[in-house]
């Protein structure tokens, strides 16, 4: 009885792995990971990255074109580089704008492209000059609730502890 025990514990273990191999290569699939053949590489500088990450999401006017193949740190300059792995139909103009935006309040990053009005083509291996780096949307968030100029507060403080100062109420 144990050795048909240990045979049914045995082929429960295969038929697991060999879903979670199934799971992970549709995955890989669908997610785009990884630089597919015929597509060419250009790339763009970014102040800030954000949450950028390799596999990302590249757009034009909504439309995915690209995947982010990797993103590094240029030791002299500290800017973020970009590498862009784009389908070999689409041709952006050389003068393209490249923009870090956010797929929603707590989700990760892609990367936006408009197109300029450029006659030349950016050439594989290229680079986009005009960027926009990732917004801290939480630290947007803080200086809102919490701002840091003191004027107005250390004048509006004193005004409030004088009752003799404040405006009497009509009815």
């Amino acid at each position: 009885m144990a050795l048909r025990e240990q045979w049914a514990e045995t082929a429960m273990g295969v038929v697991v792995l060999a879903l979670a191999a199934g799971f992970l290569t549709y995955s890989l699939s669908v997610g785009g990971v990884g630089v597919k053949s015929g597509n060419y590489e250009i790339s763009a500088k970014f102040g800030e990255a954000g949450s950028l990450a390799p596999g990302a999401s590249v757009t034009v006017a909504g439309v995915k074109v690209g995947t982010v193949s990797q993103v590094t740190l240029e030791p002299k300059t500290y800017l973020a580089v970009a590498k862009l792995s784009m389908d070999p139909n689409v041709k952006l103009p050389a003068d393209s704008t490249a923009k870090i935006t956010s797929d929603g309040l707590l989700g990760g990053a892609h990367i936006a492209i408009a197109p300029g009005g450029s006659m030349e083509d950016l050439k594989p291996g290229g680079e986009i000059d005009n960027t926009q780096g990732a917004v801290d949307i939480f630290g947007l968030i803080g200086s809102v609730i919490r701002p840091q100029g003191g004027d107005d507060d250390a004048a509006a403080a004193p005004a409030a502890a004088n009752p003799a100062t404040q405006p009497a109420e009509s009815y």
